[in-house]
């Protein structure tokens, strides 16, 4: 069977990575990039493939049956927008939009043309994420205790107005789906502009998610301005700790229990050394041939959305350095 066409739009530093996973799926047709050095370096590594500066260039090809859209999130809903009402399915990184209302839309928009929305939560699709989620739905860490999510880095061409637009949509949807959760409560933010340039770029949220008839509580810890890369997430429970570290190479995922004497142990589960791109890449491409909806749908990326949309509110003054936002339910 012959795989649908699609177009990325953005070929930026995860935008070149979406056109490298779609052309090796043979699902490539055109790259869409307002910089011309950035399309001759798509054109150099990827011979045959179609570039263009104008975004309405690709939405008047009929070859093009799926746009990926891979830009700054303030574009996201212009963007898929217009792609949708062009009868054109649509998988767009995260977050689906800025604004709930914008987020229903699309996904009405979508289902009354029977167009696949898909929004690029890509931790979803990760091996290692999908075997802590059974190891905790089959009680191997016993029971959950508390949960969280470190996410840090140094980020310099920071255009979102705060690091938990950037930063926490993959937290909260990891958190979210290997706790099959879609009722998160959100207890307390704290926010910071320690460059005084009007931007949030540390930041926590305190959680509370709805999991086995209780609550249990959770964090999300964001920074623009560690120089040592996190990407970890820690999951307590009764009889064991899962420890995934996304930041390293080899065994990603770890499980520490003590024994009755108190030693420590440590597991390192099994799961496919696959990359998570890829994965998310094919099942978008899965999902234009079958018509299934998507793993991460516009009703995934709505908690998101809503989240932090409310957090937005309340980190709405814009602290200094001098001034954290500290703001309570």
């Amino acid at each position: 069977m012959e795989l649908p066409k699609v177009a990325v739009i953005g070929c930026g530093n995860w935008g070149k990575n979406l056109v490298r996973n779609f052309a090796h799926q043979g699902a490539l047709a055109v790259v869409c990039d307002a910089d011309p050095r950035k399309l001759e370096v798509v054109r150099r590594e990827h011979r045959g493939v179609k570039t263009c500066l104008e975004f309405s260039e690709v939405l008047a090809q009929p070859d093009v049956q799926a746009i990926v859209i891979a830009t700054p999130s303030d574009t996201h809903f212009s963007l898929a927008k217009q792609s949708l009402l062009a009868g054109k399915h649509v998988y767009v990184e995260k977050p689906l939009a800025r604004d709930v209302k914008h987020a229903e839309e699309l996904d009405a928009l979508a289902t009354e043309n029977n167009l696949v929305l898909m929004v690029g939560h890509l931790l979803l699709y990760h091996p290692a994420v999908n075997c802590l989620k059974d190891l905790i739905a089959t009680g191997e860490l016993g029971e959950l205790l508390f949960v969280r999510s470190d996410r840090m880095n140094l980020n310099l061409g920071r255009r979102d107005w705060s690091v938990l637009w950037d930063l926490a949509p993959h937290d909260i949807s990891m958190m979210s789906y290997i706790l099959d959760c879609d009722a998160v409560e959100v207890a307390r933010v704290g926010g910071w502009d320690t460059q005084g340039d009007g931007l949030v770029d540390v930041a926590y949220l305190d959680l509370a998610f709805a999991f086995g008839g209780k609550k249990i509580p959770g964090q999300v810890r964001n920074s623009w301005i560690d120089p040592q890369k996190l990407v970890r997430l820690t999951v307590n429970g009764s009889l064991k700790t899962a420890v995934l570290n996304d930041a390293q190479v080899e065994n990603k995922l770890a499980l520490h229990s003590q024994t009755p004497e108190g030693r420590t142990v440590v597991e390192y589960p099994f799961y496919p050394d696959i990359e998570p791109l890829f994965l998310e890449c094919e099942h978008f491409l899965q999902c234009l041939i079958t018509g299934e909806r998507p793993r991460t749908d516009a009703n995934n990326a709505y908690q998101v959305v809503s989240i932090l949309s409310d957090v937005e509110k309340r980190l709405s003054s814009r602290p200094s350095v001098n001034q954290p936002v500290l703001r309570s339910r």
